[in-house]
């Protein structure tokens, strides 16, 4: 028996063209997605031709938006894209389909934060001081590893980055400041922040190496100090010819948040003769859980080495480019779940849960879960 033809659907053109413009994807990687060809594709763009009902389907998972969006009188309004602070001359403000889509999953996760805290009556405001681009990024660095309670003694005593990452984040969490990690390809983003709504929010790339996420966390973090929203590559930057001043002076103040000077002048020194060799930043670099490509950046900085040594050491690690991927293989639903939503924003869902706020069906949603690892999620979580 022969399949029924898909009917043909009236859709706003404008619509059409504002779903496709907006997600980063090629017209030729959708009209290959779509089996179509490119003149078909630009016909639905002025109404001379109307796509299928199946066609819309496959746009509706391609471009990772929901089918009824499709039958839209007009495009909706939805807040720009953060600012572009990547120092990639060659793609100012363009970002790849992956980086786009991670700035939409982590808007509406903070538009849900908003609601759930609401539903619970838990107030949502940033509990930190915001400062300007004239004040002392070393200071004010010196201040927040009190504020956050990152002693040095604390520092060398978690056992791995993994922990270093988590006890600062969920430091921030405490202060109001949600924090996320979703992958994006690493030539294109490795972090942003949205500081244009409440609660603000950091995202860091799960696909980058532990110590430079870490990096990355307190980077942003500096982003939210200054109210700028932005998109970043942190340790690229630190490399960059010609630096923004937003961008130099979250880099300052990340650099002198996770290795004060007081930490450098005391280990420093020791290693004279041997500073840049690969013994030695490896050591540091494991005694402090932070990137080589930081403790470099702090050497040159504090004038321990000069910057022809600077450039040789970059060179010979090649910091600027992407390093592989951390992998998540072996971890539990559960804990990946908790891994790249956070304590804070799995707390405000469970408890919006237990309460009857929303559904089970809005949890697994919300969270990314099926339904047989919400037990788990529930039994985990800190109340």
């Amino acid at each position: 028996m022969s399949r029924k033809p898909s009917l043909n659907v009236e859709v706003e053109p404008t619509v059409l063209q504002w779903a496709v413009e907006t997600s980063g994807w090629a017209h030729a990687e959708i009209t290959k997605k779509l089996k179509i060809s490119p003149t078909t594709f630009q016909n639905w763009f002025t109404g001379n031709v109307q796509p299928t009902v199946k066609q819309l389907e496959v746009l509706s998972t391609t471009l990772k938006r929901p089918l009824a969006t499709f039958f839209l009188s007009k495009p909706p309004k939805e807040q720009p894209l953060p600012k572009d602070y990547r120092m990639l001359p060659e793609k100012e403000g363009k970002f790849d389909k992956k980086t786009i889509l991670a700035i939409r999953r982590a808007r509406r996760l903070q538009n849900i934060s908003k609601d759930l805290a609401e539903n619970l009556n838990v107030p949502l405001r940033t509990v930190i001081s915001y400062v300007k681009q004239s004040d002392d990024p070393k200071k004010i660095a010196e201040c927040y590893r009190k504020e956050l309670n990152f002693s040095s003694e604390l520092q060398t005593k978690l056992k791995t980055p993994y922990e270093v990452f988590t006890f600062l984040r969920d430091a921030l969490e405490e202060k109001n400041i949600i924090v996320f990690q979703i992958p994006m390809l690493l030539e294109d983003a490795r972090g942003f922040a949205l500081v244009d709504n409440s609660p603000e929010v950091l995202v860091a790339n799960s696909k980058d190496q532990i110590e430079a996420r870490i990096f990355t966390l307190m980077h942003e973090f500096g982003h939210v100090l200054l109210h700028e929203s932005g998109v970043s590559m942190p340790e690229r930057t630190l490399f960059a010819k010609r630096v923004g001043p937003v961008e130099k002076w979250c880099n300052d103040f990340a650099a002198g948040f996770l290795l004060t000077r007081s930490i450098a002048e005391s280990e420093f020194p020791k290693y004279k003769q041997t500073l840049t060799e690969t013994s030695t930043l490896n050591k540091l670099s494991r005694q402090y859980k932070v990137s080589k490509a930081m403790l470099l950046y702090n050497m040159f900085k504090l004038q321990y080495i000069s910057k022809k040594e600077y450039d040789a050491v970059q060179k010979r690690y090649k910091f600027d480019k992407v390093k592989g991927p951390s992998t998540g293989f072996g971890v539990s639903a559960d804990k990946r779940c908790i891994r790249e939503k956070g304590q804070k924003f799995v707390s405000l869902v469970v408890n919006n849960f237990e309460q009857g706020l929303i559904t089970r069906s809005d949890a697994l949603d919300y969270l990314s879960i099926k339904s047989k690892n919400l037990e788990k999620i529930l039994s985990r979580v800190k109340k």
